[in-house]
């Protein structure tokens, strides 16, 4: 599986992340100024999966356009104190993420 860490994603969450095959950032890939709509679009050429903290992505994009599944981690911030509990449940549904429907992880 091939994974795109939203911008708003610390970097180092990647390496949490040891049963994906590539997790790449957007800024690794050059990305750091799309708007979410062509970001998705770019991404779905390249990644199985996005994963990002930004909630409002499935409510603002018809993810049904695109042909990659959407990892959406609800943290109390985007810091990654707060997120790297929750890689681990990211994972797991990595590994089961289609396009479609956004899953969401709580922490």
């Amino acid at each position: 599986m091939r994974v795109l860490l939203d911008e708003m994603m610390p970097g180092r969450l990647k390496w949490l992340l040891p049963e994906t095959e590539e997790v790449t950032t957007v800024r690794e890939r050059g990305w750091g100024s799309l708007k979410n709509d062509d970001l998705l679009e770019a991404a779905q050429h390249e990644f199985d999966a996005l994963l990002t903290a930004d909630r409002s992505i499935p409510y603002q994009q018809n993810l049904s356009r695109f042909v990659i599944a959407v990892v959406v981690l609800r943290a109390r911030s985007n810091a990654y104190e707060d997120l790297a509990p929750l890689a681990e449940k990211a994972s797991d549904a990595l590994s089961k993420a289609r396009p479609g429907p956004a899953l969401f992880i709580e922490a």
